[in-house]
């Protein structure tokens, strides 16, 4: 098994949501079910085939969500020196054709969320830039072709 890397918010995240399907809608489902038999012939009971339905999503995500937190190393981001980029950084990046600037999260897979600047370690712009320095220059590859950025900065959360 491979380890993922992850930071502590993050895997607090993780851990409250499975102790939320655990402790909260696994019962709730439970509860609906029994509901739904009362109702008597089940071949044609809407609710009861919904709440099951439900249930074997929460089933599935418990399953997912304790084979991930089994396998994630948490990175304490404080005992990195922000010289080059690596897991945990923010850096900024200028596009080398634009100029447009932005600044990404380098982050484990379970918590990249692009619409916050938090990208996988495994996508193709942290691949590039993990191991440079500021003033470095990258070539991406990208679904609407290649992209040049310099990096900017580099800072420690």
């Amino acid at each position: 098994m491979d380890k993922v890397p992850i930071t502590a918010i993050g895997f607090q995240r993780l851990q409250d949501e499975l102790r939320q399907l655990k402790s909260v809608e696994r019962p709730a489902v439970i509860k609906a079910i029994a509901e739904a038999r009362e109702h008597g012939d089940l071949s044609e009971n809407a609710e009861y085939h919904a709440a099951r339905d439900r249930q074997s999503f929460i089933e599935g995500r418990v399953a997912e969500l304790e084979d991930v937190i089994s396998r994630c190393e948490v990175i304490d981001i404080k005992k990195l020196t922000g010289d080059t980029v690596t897991f945990g950084v923010t850096v900024e990046v200028a596009d080398e054709d634009t100029d447009e600037e932005t600044k990404y999260t380098i982050v484990g897979p379970y918590e990249a969320d692009l619409s916050k600047g938090m990208i996988s370690t495994a996508s193709p712009i942290a691949r590039a830039l993990i191991g440079k320095r500021v003033g470095d220059s990258v070539e991406v590859a990208t679904p609407r072709g290649a992209k040049s950025l310099e990096i900017l900065s580099i800072a420690i959360q």
